[in-house]
């Protein structure tokens, strides 16, 4: 019995080395050892890497901001498509051509004018034609066939086809007459009056002036700065100066005939929308068509008298400097003791813008 009790130890001293040997006890407190025998085992799981999640931010575009009508971008971004011209009603002619009160549209409204146009066969190619850019009038005092009647006749004697938009709101052009300096809306007119004049038969559109006189003057400059096909300009007593000019130098000697022609009253808005010219100069250079006189479309002539009481002379002669600085073709006349309208002195003036359309469109 006793070699029996002897026997039973021996041979559980030799299991337990040989549980130890192999690696020791089951741990006890490991969860997955813990199965009963009356459960059957499941399957060990396969460890799936942890994913992180990774959220792709969708680029939210930043929206352009969209440029004021007035930019040079913006309106060199737009079109200008005019419209057939549409006779209205046959007009007592002049010496040696016919006067017409004539329309076309722009910007869906109908823009009345005054067209000249000679008698004579036109040349091969077709008639050059200026397209004529009036200063201000009160729009209820302008008449389609009342001033400048010696200015269209002078040019359109001698050859040429001669339209003249009454811009929309004055006489009986449709639209709100909104000024020339903090809105588009005269200059896109004239460009309209442009492209449809270019589309008139007879005329050759390749020869394509303009001429503006004071607030027309500022037309002409920012028409041609904006589209090439004006191969030629004049201005006479333009305003023609950057906003930073019109705004603190422009003195006159007698009052504006109403507050829409007052160019603070005109800016104001522009002002508290964008900041003054010292606080954002970039946005006034942006509309400022002196400021890119480097893209005008062709030569300029300027006549300015020195008793101008509207227009400061030197607005021509910031002008005359700016085309030099760029180094684009100009002429500037000035003319001692003229007024405004350059009165004492217009034959002279008037000769001498003929003769500087001749050398460029004939």
């Amino acid at each position: 019995m006793r070699s029996y009790k002897s026997l039973i130890v021996s041979v559980l001293l030799v299991l337990l080395t040989a549980c130890s040997t192999a690696g020791g006890l089951p741990n006890l407190n490991q969860e997955a050892d813990l199965i009963s025998p009356t459960q059957t085992p499941l399957p060990s799981a396969t460890a799936k890497p942890t994913t992180t999640a990774t959220i792709t931010a969708t680029a939210t575009a930043t929206p352009t901001p969209t440029p004021h009508p007035l930019t040079m971008q913006a309106m060199r971004s737009r079109d200008y498509p005019g419209s057939d011209i549409l006779i209205e009603q046959t007009l007592d002619p002049g010496a040696n051509y016919y006067r017409y009160l004539a329309s076309y549209q722009s910007d869906g409204i109908k823009i009345y004018g005054l067209l000249t146009v000679p008698y004579s066969e036109p040349p091969e190619g077709g008639w050059p034609a200026i397209i004529f850019n009036h200063g201000y009038i009160p729009p209820d005092e302008y008449r389609t066939t009342e001033r400048y009647v010696a200015y269209v006749n002078a040019l359109a004697t001698n050859g040429y086809v001669v339209f003249k938009p009454d811009y929309r709101g004055h006489g009986d052009s449709e639209g709100a007459a909104s000024g020339a300096y903090s809105s588009p809306a005269y200059t896109v007119d004239v460009l309209n009056a442009l492209a449809s004049i270019q589309r008139y038969p007879g005329v050759n559109p390749e020869k394509m002036g303009m001429w503006g006189h004071s607030m027309g003057g500022h037309l002409t400059l920012r028409s041609m700065v904006t589209v090439k096909s004006i191969k030629v300009g004049v201005i006479w007593a333009g305003v023609v100066a950057s906003y930073q000019d019109m705004s603190t130098n422009w003195r006159r000697s007698r009052p504006f005939p109403t507050p829409a022609g007052r160019l603070s009253r005109l800016g104001e808005e522009l002002t508290n929308t964008y900041g003054s010219w010292d606080t954002n100069p970039e946005f006034w250079q942006s509309i400022s068509p002196i400021a890119n006189v480097a893209d005008i479309s062709g030569p300029l002539q300027l006549h300015h008298g020195t008793a101008d009481g509207d227009v400061p002379l030197a607005f021509s002669e910031s002008l005359y400097q700016a085309m030099l600085d760029a180094g684009k073709e100009v002429e500037f006349y000035t003319y001692p003791d003229n007024d405004h309208n350059i009165s004492q002195a217009f034959s002279t003036a008037m000769q001498r813008t003929v003769d500087f359309y001749d050398r460029y469109l004939k």
